[in-house]
């Protein structure tokens, strides 16, 4: 049987050969090849590239569902002097999934030492993450409808937090966010009679300032709200021409739902006042919807004893992270809980170029889950 170097170098192989969203084919071959050793009772795909094992007890009971994620990052790595790093360009692990892989297939290792008593254990490797919504497939999947899981668990690596530290909040764990792609058309004219035109310039500058200031905290949102301007594009390289057109992306964020749909109500209203009062014709879109993550209290009180009766340091959180997880789309329908797992105070920020998952923290963590686990199963 495997021992934690078998899932250090596991983790490491990952890293070095990453892999982006539905294009985890590659991943899903290595996590079902690594999986086989323990014997799980079946092995289900879902959702393209995603995987699921099985672990069956004798007896009816109840079904628990323990997930990670299978994609990485269009980033280009830095830390040059890992023997392990990525060897694709601008594609890379800086989010710490190899190392969620790790832990989950670990937790495989132990789960099949102590295989359930009663009802099924399922381990989730799920697809497409980061930034298309692999969870929402999955959960919308005839495989998921027919597991039906009554508790599914997720962890995520939390930087600048001592390592092997608990972090757990019961309702909104991570925010609900949305891009909102906005495009304005005026009317061109020359660069030397720009009053000839009708540049949407003017208009964009507007409705930035307007969507951030409604961000400010005495607009009553019942929580915090966060609006990011992403990117801005305007005319083409043409200096004789006054432009016409614009595209912006603005990334919306806050921590409870119900604020998330003001948000973007007020910022369509926003839209349409100053596209009217400058004449442009306008349209707007959504993408990468994610909810809020609402954990449910029993479901944190699970991970809570798991955390005591392995020693763990536990905090709770004061306000939910300002990032957001499509593992939301479990929590909408499921009852489940994600929580974070300290990895380290001098570790860069998720999505850094020089982030690199810490090794030892993939056997604590994974017994965090296994005492979830045989609590309820075995």
């Amino acid at each position: 049987m495997s021992d934690i170097q078998d899932f250090i170098n596991l983790r490491r192989t990952l890293h070095r050969y990453p892999e982006l969203s539905k294009k985890e084919f590659e991943t899903s071959r290595r996590i079902s090849e690594f999986m086989q050793q323990f014997n799980p009772d079946k092995e289900i795909d879902v959702a393209g590239t995603g995987k699921m094992f099985v672990f069956e007890g004798d007896e009816p009971g109840e079904t628990l569902m323990f997930r990670c994620e299978l994609d990485a990052l269009p980033i280009q790595e830095q830390s040059h002097n890992l023997a392990y790093r990525s060897s694709i360009s601008n594609v890379a692990h800086l989010c710490g999934h190899d190392g969620h892989m790790a832990i989950i297939a670990y937790l495989g290792k132990l789960i099949s030492e102590q295989r359930p008593n009663k009802g099924k254990v399922v381990l989730l490797f799920q697809p497409a993450e980061e930034n298309l919504l692999g969870a929402k497939d999955v959960v919308e999947s005839p495989e998921f409808h027919n597991l039906s899981p009554d508790y599914i668990f997720a962890l995520h690596n939390i930087p600048g937090q001592p390592k092997d530290k608990v972090l757990v909040k019961e309702g909104s764990f991570t925010a609900a966010s949305c891009g909102i792609t906005i495009k304005l058309e005026g009317r061109t004219s020359h660069a030397a009679e720009p009053e000839k035109g009708n540049s949407p310039y003017f208009a964009a500058t507007r409705i930035i300032d307007e969507i951030q200031n409604l961000t400010q905290s005495e607009n009553g949102f019942s929580d915090h709200v966060i609006a990011t301007l992403i990117y801005v594009r305007l005319g083409e390289i043409a200096f004789g021409v006054s432009p016409s057109d614009l595209e912006m992306g603005i990334t919306l964020r806050a921590y409870e739902n119900q604020d998330l749909d003001r948000l973007c109500k007020e910022s369509e209203n926003i839209l349409h006042k100053y596209a009217k009062e400058y004449d442009l014709a306008y349209s707007h879109n959504y993408c990468e919807i994610y909810p809020a993550t609402l954990n449910a209290p029993e479901c944190v009180n699970m991970v809570e004893e798991a955390a005591r009766n392995t020693e763990l340091d536990l905090e709770t959180m004061d306000h939910p992270n300002n990032w957001s997880e499509d593992f939301a789309y479990f929590t909408a329908t499921n009852k489940g809980a994600q929580f974070g797992f300290g990895s380290g105070e001098d570790q860069p920020n998720l999505h850094d170029p020089a982030f690199d998952f810490p090794d030892d923290i993939i056997e604590p963590a994974a017994q965090v889950f296994f005492d979830i686990y045989r609590s309820r199963l075995l």
